[in-house]
This record gives C-alpha cells, structure tokens and sequence, in this order.
C-alpha cells in the first residue's frame, strides 16, 4: 500500500497501486478491484482515489497504434499523455481539437471526465471526437463503443468518471493544423457587463477565449479577457519550453489573507504591459501553469480547493456577482479565478459538465472558512439552474449532485461495479 494524492493534496490515503503496463493482461488485473483508474492524477478531489482499495494506473499504457495522415484518424491506448500527441501531430499538420487548462492529462482521463478548453463555443468538449475506445469491464468483457456503436454505454462512459470500466484504447478525430502559432490579444475590462460583452463579441471570429478577474477587486471588478485563433501562417519569436518547479511543500500555504491582494494587482499590472495583438506559441497561451512544476505545493501541507461552477447564460450575471460578492465578504479569495463562457451544444456524456452558460473557477486555500462558503456558494448555483465540475470537486454535498445531474439514473444502468472511488462513494453511495 502507498500514499497517493490527487491534485488538491488534501490527503493521501494508502493504495493497493497495479500497474498496467499491456492492454492485454488489463482483465485479469481487474480481478483485484474494486478499484478505479489512475492516469495523471491532475483531478482536483476524489474522482481518481480509492482510498484503502485498488488504484489502477494507466501511465503505462501510451503506445500510439495507428495514424491515418489523410482523415487525422488517430488510434492510441487510454495512457497516452496529451501533451505527446500535441508535439508529435501539430508538425505534421494535425492535432487535438480540444485540450483543457493542462497538457498534463491521459486521453483515458480527457474521456472519463469530459474536459473542455478554451474554445467550447467552437468545438465542443473531448468527448464529442472521441470515434472509438475499447472498454474493459470487471467481468472480463472487452467492449467496443462510440457514437454509432453501443451508443447508450459510450455516453456513459464519456464523462462517466471511470465508473463503466476501464478504458484501454481510443480512436481519436483529430482536426487539421497549420502549425503551433496563434494570434492573441489581451483585453483589459472593468465590470461583469464588459465581460459578458467581450465574450459576445469575441466568439464569432477567435477561437479560445478566457479571462482572468481579480476576485479581490470587489464591486470594481477588474480582468484580463484573453482571446486567441490560429495565425494563418504567421509565426512568432523562437519559442523553447521553460519550466520551473516548486521545489518543496512550504510549511504553510503561500497564498492567504495577506498574499491575495498584492499578488492580484501585480498580476493585472502585469497583464496591462501585454495587451494588444501579438503571435504566440500555443503553449503558454493554452497551458500558462504547465511552465511551473508542482505549482500546488504552494498552498501547502493542507492542499487546496477548487471550486468550479457553471451557470446558464441567462443567470450568469446575477448570479455570477452573488457569488463573488459571497467570496468578497468571506474574506478569502483566489490567485487563480477564471471567467469564460461555454457555447449552447448538446452534451456528449450523460454526466458532462459543459452546458451553455458561464463557468467560474477558483482556487481556495483549505480554511475554516471554506465550509460555509461553500454553502453559500452551493446555493447561488442550484438556484440559477447551474452545477460543479466533478473533476475539480473534493466535497460536493451528494444531494446537491443528484439535483443537478439529472441523468443520473440513465447513468446508473451502466455502472459497473467492480468500479469504486472516494467520489463515487460520495456521491453515489458505492
């Protein structure tokens, strides 16, 4: 048994570790279940721990099996990291249509969760590219499914949190690319409204759009409203990867009550140099943390909270002010708040958390403060229709899930239960 954690490093309880290193002795690994798969870890919360049972880690399953350079068909096992894919198809003219906040994740796990990038309002989340994946259920069964084949378990299984099985291989649609440039541009905001007008204005002609809001700036608010599309053959200053690392665990958390304001406003400052169009490496636009390693050991030994919501668009400005309005009071606040809108498309899982309307996502020191603002902010999202993401969740009330994932019991019907983790025992009592 080891200590693992998830991304939050709120606790790392012991596991029974199995590594999977060959899809074809995957069923007989399953044996030792219940369990649930383990890819990169970089889910928030619970959704990839079993703790005191069996984690299966998948790392070991990246093998690319087959390319097709004229449609982009791309057939890879479910450990296969994203940021591989995007390094070695994007110089031969193709690449991922959706990538989330992080390279840093497994296309088992882009799948079990559903991720979304900055450029929802085009293309949707990673689900709806997914063709093929080969399912290995805890009864030894291998199942093919997708769009067009065993479509009722394929939409369970997107978004279904690893709970149907375990994904062992993937057939993806990737989508053409004129190379690893985009044209970018930073706009400065003051206000919910200009937001809301950015975003309007932004999603017919760029593809990724994203904003950073001081969430300190109270009834002021202030942002940073980010928008990129590809540069149609242009390319910017030599780019080469610079990482840094975060190279212990401060006895204390670095962002805290005395920390929010000055970082806050050094990084809007920072912000108001860069506005303006320029053309820059998708990287650091896509992924800005990826560049500084094992960034969450800054709030220490305690871990972190992310709190991410979506809202429908017709409540998004009411209820996005309450719930920062809720923040300012509490007395804590984010380094890390992000605003964005997601477009009106059909879900492609059962329990997909994207849906039309306005995402919040915060980052939140562990605090005795948080319980009851958490509540609060629970309730300002069950009344504007809205829901959490449970890949960045680590203590959703369970009835507040059930309220707001009404597919719930279509969901249950596929469940295999040889499948278990800390979030499904949370929230769906097994």
């Amino acid at each position: 048994m080891r200590p693992v954690s998830s991304w939050g490093r709120l606790e790392a309880p012991p596991h029974d570790i199995v590594e999977l290193t060959d899809r074809g002795a995957v069923a007989a690994a399953l044996a030792r279940g219940p369990g649930i798969a383990y890819g990169m870890g970089r889910s928030y919360g619970d959704a990839c721990l079993n703790p005191g049972g069996v984690l299966w880690r998948t790392a070991g399953l990246d093998r690319l099996i087959s390319f097709d350079p004229a449609t982009g068909r791309l057939v890879c096992e479910a450990g296969v990291v994203l940021r591989d894919i995007q390094r070695l198809m994007i110089p031969r003219g193709w690449g991922l249509p959706v990538v989330p906040g992080t390279q840093f994740v497994t296309v088992g796990g882009a799948i079990a969760n559903d991720v979304h990038g900055k450029n929802h309002h085009v293309v949707g989340s990673f689900g709806e590219h997914v063709r093929r994946l080969r399912l290995m259920r805890s009864d030894g069964q291998a199942i093919e499914c997708g769009p067009d084949q065993r479509p009722d378990l394929f939409a369970a299984t997107v978004a279904g949190l690893g709970l149907t099985g375990v994904i062992v291989e993937v057939e993806l649609q990737l989508r053409p690319s004129g190379g690893p440039w985009l044209e970018a541009e930073t706009v400065a905001f003051r206000g919910l409204a200009d937001f809301f007008s950015l975003s309007d204005e932004s999603e017919a002609g760029w593809e990724h759009t994203v904003s950073w809001i001081d969430c300190t700036s109270g009834s002021d608010l202030r942002g940073l409203f980010m928008r990129a599309r590809p540069a149609a053959g242009r390319s910017g200053k030599p780019w080469r990867e610079r990482t840094r690392r975060v190279p212990l665990t401060p006895p204390v958390s670095m962002v805290n009550r005395l920390s929010l304001k000055p970082f806050n406003a050094l990084y809007h400052a920072l912000g108001q140099r860069r506005t303006g169009v320029q053309v820059v490496h998708y990287e650091p636009f896509l992924f800005p943390l990826d560049s500084v390693l094992d960034w969450n050991r800054l709030y220490g030994p305690m871990g972190f909270f992310q709190y991410q919501s979506v809202v429908p668009r017709a409540a998004g400005l009411a209820a996005t002010r309450e719930m920062l309005d809720a923040i300012s009071q509490s007395g804590e606040g984010s380094f890390l708040a992000v605003l964005k809108t997601f477009g009106e498309r059909p879900p492609a899982g059962l329990l997909s958390f994207p849906r039309e309307g306005v995402t919040l996502a915060l980052d939140f020191r562990h605090s005795r403060a948080l319980p009851a603002l958490f509540a609060r902010l629970d309730e300002i999202v069950r009344a504007a229709g809205g829901r959490l993401y449970p890949a960045k969740d680590a203590r959703m009330p369970r009835a507040l899930y059930e309220a707001t994932y009404p597919n719930l019991p279509a969901f249950a019907a596929h469940r295999d239960r040889g499948m278990s983790s800390g979030m499904s025992r949370r929230l769906m009592g097994s």
